[in-house]
């Protein structure tokens, strides 16, 4: 029996041809301070698709505490964190996440994805239940199909019914249950119900976990993320994630709870033994700037009066926007080939705007991903909103 012969070229050409092809844009420099100017193929570029909320990527004191510390540790821990590598360094971070978070301990990853393997997979196993928005990050379900637990999803946001899914899997008299949630969903810029969904994990005797990798730095009053937005206690939230590469500028990511649940995940979390630490100096690099979080709170008012400026304007063109309230600012387009028409549009009025498509979203559901950042000046906004106002019968304005 002959098969076909395995043709990747295939594959490509039918991605290129649904306008779902991706393609890497080389940045040659940043100009200024603030980081939100790339020099790209020669020219400049405002960028509205960084995910540096607060700008503090380029911080000076942030790169200060990089550069110290890189003199003192060198550029590379070495090891994983339970050889040669957890410096002192990285123990001070962790100290200060549990700090930050009101927790009793914290724990490193060198990535987010890596963190939300690692916390599923050993928290959970067969005979175990997992429950999850449909719309969580790839990475969360993909934890959940990894992790052995048989994997429930319930509608985006319908806390109902993730209650009524989570009862009718826990029928079976599972060892544990996990009810898993994105705390901002960083492809539409809302905010998970997170006290319906505490109260219905609450009920079954479940955990609740919650990404905030979009609401660390930027969300509740303290900078605390969605968790301190709603309220909840650290019972009631037990298992909390954040990520570095956001809102603090830097890359990596830390999970925080209480003791027992971080000892456990040294001895079991796979993504935590079994990979090189980061490097001490992205460490002291993210401390200094978790303290910025603190010290520099006019950053969030800043992004939350550019959010407002755009959302004022976009309604008043009737475009079609998201119901968000971050610094995630979707406009929905539909099509992948309109959503990237418009985003090449915006790339020739010298403006970085991302189209995002399918699998990222779901099939009809590409749009513009615009985000905000504290270091966009109000003339770069407007610069935005003016673009945007030009190209309003392709985005479809009413």
């Amino acid at each position: 029996m002959s098969h076909t012969p395995f043709s990747l070229q295939t594959d490509l050409d039918a991605l290129r041809a649904a306008h779902l092809y991706r393609e890497r844009r080389v940045v040659q420099a940043w100009r200024g301070d603030g980081g939100t100017v790339a020099v790209v193929e020669g020219r400049e570029r405002v960028v509205f698709c960084s995910n540096d909320y607060l700008g503090l990527a380029r911080h000076p004191r942030v790169i200060e505490a990089f550069q110290r510390a890189a003199s003192l540790w060198g550029v590379g821990s070495g090891a994983s964190h339970l050889v040669t590598g957890h410096s002192q360094a990285h123990h001070l971070l962790e100290e200060a996440l549990a700090a930050f978070t009101g927790r009793e301990r914290a724990l490193l990853f060198s990535t987010g994805y890596m963190a939300n393997l690692g916390v599923v997979s050993a928290l959970l196993g067969r005979g175990d239940v997992v429950l999850e928005d449909r719309l969580n990050h790839a990475s969360l379900l993909d934890a959940g199909m990894l992790s052995g637990a048989r994997f429930v999803r319930y509608r985006h946001g319908d806390a109902g019914q993730a209650g009524e899914k989570l009862i009718d899997a826990c029928a079976g008299q599972p060892r544990k249950a996990l009810v898993v949630t994105d705390g901002v969903f960083s492809m539409d810029g809302d905010v998970a119900p997170l006290q319906a969904l505490a109260a219905v994990a609450r009920r079954q005797g479940a955990w609740l976990m919650v990404d905030d990798a979009h609401g660390i730095g930027v969300l509740g009053t303290r900078g605390r993320g969605s968790v301190e937005m709603a309220a909840l206690r650290s019972a009631d939230a037990p298992v909390l994630m954040g990520t570095f590469g956001k809102a603090l500028g830097t890359c990596g990511a830390f999970v925080a709870g209480d003791r027992a649940l971080i000892e456990l995940l040294v001895q079991r979390a796979r993504s935590f033994i079994y990979t090189t630490a980061m490097p001490p100096a992205i460490a002291a690099a993210t401390h200094a700037a978790l303290e910025l979080v603190d010290e520099e709170a006019w950053r969030r008012e800043v992004v939350a009066a550019h959010v407002r400026r755009f959302r004022q304007a976009m309604q008043a063109l009737n475009l079609p926007l998201a119901d968000s309230a971050t610094p995630i600012q979707p406009v929905m387009l539909g099509s992948a080939e309109r959503a990237m028409a418009v985003s090449e549009a915006l790339w020739a009025r010298d403006l970085w705007v991302a189209a995002i498509r399918p699998p990222t979203v779901p099939e009809g559901g590409a749009r513009l991903r615009i985000t905000f950042s504290a270091a966009h000046t109000e003339a770069q906004v407007e610069q935005l909103i003016t673009a945007l106002s030009e190209l309003a019968p392709q985005l479809g304005a009413t």
